[in-house]
Order: structure tokens, then C-alpha cells, then sequence
């Protein structure tokens, strides 16, 4: 029955094989035979997801942008592959019952749920329907990837284990590539985006990405019984730091400096306190430079200049003389002006540059503000806030706040060493990932929002591993 069985599956491949061939050569198309070899691979990763997905953490830091019309493009490899892992995660889901309750019950669910219907409801507002419609489509292969099909394969501790390894080898082979390139141009600031071309667009994503590898290597670290494996590790960690330091990002730096202090906010139970700290002094801040316009005061003197030598660029930056930040702050302005007319529901997803010029202020404006990248706001919680109104941005405020109790909760009470090191280095990433995302916005994007969600993945896993109340449930269903 066997032999019969695998007979015919190899007829059947020769024969789809041979039509393909003969069609290449009908058409003089030769790209065509590598169609059944993509099908076949198809089939060979949906038989086993989890090699798709180790494929998948694997290609991050290598995928790259490629866009097929002016207004239609994709990251490859890595977005196909979420695409075929969205299937699978569907499968999966149907296929268990217990962990599909969860999936409508848990908080942190129903949050990514809102979320996503929210989204939905603004693309009737919006100002581009189909903007804002691949926008959605995007979500949703970003959560069943990096959420749905993750939390079935991190119930086994050791895919959790080599998924993490498997992305951070990836990232660091990356970075070591990247400073053999960058060394060839003396390691200066100006050539830096050279160095990363063309898998990141600039030197800020990569920097996001290789800081929040640390957190991962100071767990590691944590985690060895062995000597040699402590050293190799803290090496690793050593030789990220100084790469971080040549990535020339202030922001990621900042970022670290937020990340180590997230491991005594966690050791000390002030994680969620402090998120709610942080977002009273923003509020506020913000506050007090829209009342009575003080905000023009900070406008743009025409001094502000893109500096090639790093030194002149920090001394920029403490001088409120800097393009990036002098740009920065013309965009804000333009942003929060742009919410203060439509609060609601917002612009619609991905509609902040079609909309924003309206509303900037000139004086603000920069050298740069023609926006030949069609970049955006550059600060994550003011965009959604700008694209997806008020509710848009307390969703996203009310995961990342609850995230942080969960992770603060597991932390307190579980006594596994292994899940107390886990949970501390998450805090540590999304609190990086907070900062980063206030000075710019990469949620969206397959870098980091890939870490942002993968996290929640873990933070689920860990919740329902080790809360007895759902271990019961979970029991009573598939009894």
C-alpha cells in the first residue's frame, strides 16, 4: 500500500513536472520550470510548518524590499513565507480546540481582535480604500505568522529555544557581514547605509533589530551552566554593543539604555507603573506646547543641516539643530494638527502621506520635507492616532499596557528559572521597542514588528503554561 502510494505521488510530481517543461519550452519561458519546483516546496513546508517557520525567523534580517508597481511592493523572502504560514496557522487552529477557546477568551487576544476590527471599520472613512485595505491585509499575515502559528509551536520549550537561536545567529552573521562591508568604507557615518544595502532601508531599522538581539544574549548569558557557553555568549554580546555603536543611531542607543532599565523596573514590579508614568508625561508635555501655540517657539531657524561627521551630528542633536529631528518635529506638528480634525477614526490606514501636507506649518519645514521616501510621521503612537483615531491608538496603548501585567504577573509568581529570564528579556525588548517606536514607526514593518509580535506569542505561551486557570480549562475541552 506503501510503495503503491509513494508511486503515484512520484507519477503525479513527473507528470506536473513534464507539463511544465513543455510549456517553458511552448512559450520560451524558462522561468516556468521553476514553478513546480516552488509548488512542490510549497507542499513539503505545509506537510511540516515548523521548518517553514525556522525559514521564515531565518530570513528576517536578510529580506529586502521589492516592489512590483509604484504602489504595490513586498519584503522578500520573508513575506511570502508569512503567506504560506498564515495557512498553516489557520489549519492549526481549526485542528485544536482547546487552544482555539483560548484564542477567544485570553485578553490579550481580544485586544489583537479589536484591533484588527477597528481597522476594518476605519477603511469605510478613509481616505484611500485600497491603501488602507492592504493594510489590513498585511495585519492579518503578520498575526497569524508571527502570533497564531508561533503559539502552537512554542508550547514545545525547545522550537522556542531554536527559534530564538536560529533568529539570533541569522542577526549576527548579518551584522558581522555588515561590519566587514562597512570596514571598506573606514566605518564612517556618511557610508553606513551603504554597508546595509539592500536589506535595510537605512541604518535606524538595523539598529532596532541588532539592540534587541541583547536582551536575547543577556538571557542567554543567564541561562548557561557551562563556562565556555557563558563566554561565548557574552562575547557575542560585547561584539553586538560595539556594532550598535557603529550603526550610528541615537535612537537605538537610547533604546538600550530604556532596555537595561526595564530589568530593574521588572525586578522591582514597576514595569506597568511605569508605562502609565511614561504615557502621563507625554500627554502632558504634549499639553503644555499646544497651549497657547508654545510650540512655535521651537521652529525651524534654517539652520538645520545633515551633518556627514558623527561628532557635529550629536552636537546638532543637543542644539536642536539637526535635519532628522528638525524634520521630526515638522511632521509632528503636522500630525497632531491632522488628529486635532479628525480624532474619530482617523485618515485611514496607511494614508499619512497623502494627507499631511495640508496640514504642516511652514516654518518647520526642512531641507528634506519634500519626502521624496514617502516616509511618515515618525513616531508610531501619533500615527495611529493620525490613521485610526483615538480608538486605533488606545488599543494599541491597552496591549502594550497589558502585555506589561502579564509579563510583571508570570515574572512575580512563576518559580522556573527558565520563564523568569524569558519574561525579563521580553520587557526588556518592548520597552526598547516603545522607545524606538516614539521616534519613529516600525511596528508595520517585517523587522520589528515580526520581534513585537512574536513576542506576544511567548508572553501567551507562558500565560497559558503556566496560569492553572487555563491549564483547567484547556483539560476540560479536550476531555
Amino acid at each position: 500500500m506503501t510503495a503503491n502510494l509513494h508511486k503515484t505521488r512520484v507519477a503525479i510530481c513527473s507528470i506536473v513536472f513534464l507539463v511544465f517543461a513543455a510549456a517553458a519550452a511552448w512559450y520560451q519561458q524558462p522561468l516556468m520550470l521553476l514553478l513546480p519546483i516552488v509548488l512542490l516546496a510549497t507542499i513539503l513546508l505545509i506537510r511540516y510548518p515548523i521548518f517553514l517557520f525556522y525559514l521564515l525567523i531565518v530570513s528576517i534580517p536578510w529580506s529586502f524590499e521589492f516592489n512590483l508597481a509604484p504602489q504595490l511592493g513586498t519584503d522578500l523572502p520573508d513575506e511570502p513565507l508569512m503567506w504560506v504560514l498564515s495557512l498553516v496557522a489557520i489549519i492549526l487552529l481549526l485542528r485544536n480546540r482547546a487552544n482555539f477557546f483560548i484564542f477567544r477568551v485570553h485578553p490579550l487576544i481580544i485586544l489583537l481582535w479589536l484591533q484588527f476590527l477597528w481597522i476594518g471599520c476605519t477603511l469605510t472613512t478613509s481616505t484611500d480604500t485600497f491603501l488602507s485595505f492592504k493594510y489590513l491585509l498585511a495585519k492579518s499575515w503578520y498575526l497569524l505568522a508571527f502570533v497564531v502559528a508561533p503559539y502552537f509551536f512554542f508550547q514545545d520549550e525547545m522550537v522556542l529555544k531554536k527559534s530564538v537561536l536560529l533568529l539570533l545567529v541569522s542577526m549576527i552573521l548579518f551584522m558581522l557581514m555588515t561590519q566587514i562591508r562597512h570596514a571598506f568604507f573606514n566605518m564612517s557615518f556618511s557610508h553606513v547605509n551603504d554597508a546595509l544595502y539592500p536589506f535595510f532601508r537605512n541604518h535606524v531599522n538595523y539598529s532596532a533589530l541588532l539592540v534587541c538581539m541583547i536582551p536575547i544574549l543577556m538571557a542567554l548569558v543567564q541561562l548557561q551552566s557551562s563556562l565556555n557557553a557563558k563566554l561565548l555568549y557574552g562575547g557575542l554580546l560585547m561584539i553586538s554593543i560595539i556594532a550598535l555603536y557603529f550603526s550610528y543611531s541615537r535612537g537605538a542607543w537610547l533604546a538600550l539604555v530604556m532596555g537595561l532599565c526595564a530589568f530593574w523596573l521588572i525586578k522591582k514590579g514597576l514595569l506597568l507603573f511605569s508605562f502609565f508614568l511614561a504615557i502621563t508625561l507625554v500627554i502632558a508635555t504634549v499639553f503644555y506646547f499646544t497651549a497657547q501655540d508654545r510650540y512655535l517657539k521651537f521652529s525651524n531657524d534654517k539652520n538645520t543641516v545633515f551633518h556627514t561627521n558623527f561628532r557635529e551630528h550629536l552636537i546638532a542633536t543637543y542644539q536642536l539643530k539637526d535635519l532628522s529631528n528638525g524634520e521630526r518635529a515638522y511632521r509632528w506638528v503636522a500630525g497632531i494638527r491632522m488628529v486635532s480634525d479628525n480624532w474619530q477614526t482617523g485618515f485611514g490606514p496607511s494614508t499619512f502621506y497623502s494627507s499631511y501636507k495640508n496640514y504642516t506649518v511652514p516654518s518647520f519645514r526642512t531641507y528634506v520635507s519634500k519626502n521624496e521616501e514617502h516616509s511618515t510621521v515618525h513616531n508610531y503612537f501619533l500615527l495611529l492616532l493620525i490613521e485610526q483615531g483615538a480608538p486605533g491608538c488606545l488599543l494599541f496603548l491597552a496591549l502594550v499596557g497589558s502585555l506589561f501585567w502579564y509579563i510583571q504577573r508570570i515574572y512575580n509568581h512563576t518559580t522556573l528559572r527558565f520563564w523568569k529570564v524569558v519574561m525579563g528579556a521580553i520587557a526588556a525588548i518592548l520597552v526598547m521597542e516603545c522607545t524606538l517606536n516614539f521616534l519613529s514607526d516600525m511596528i508595520e514593518t517585517d523587522k520589528i514588528g515580526s520581534v513585537f509580535y512574536l513576542c506576544v506569542a511567548v508572553v501567551l505561551v507562558a500565560d497559558s503554561k503556566l496560569s492553572p486557570n487555563i491549564q483547567r480549562i484547556a483539560q476540560t475541552i479536550t476531555q
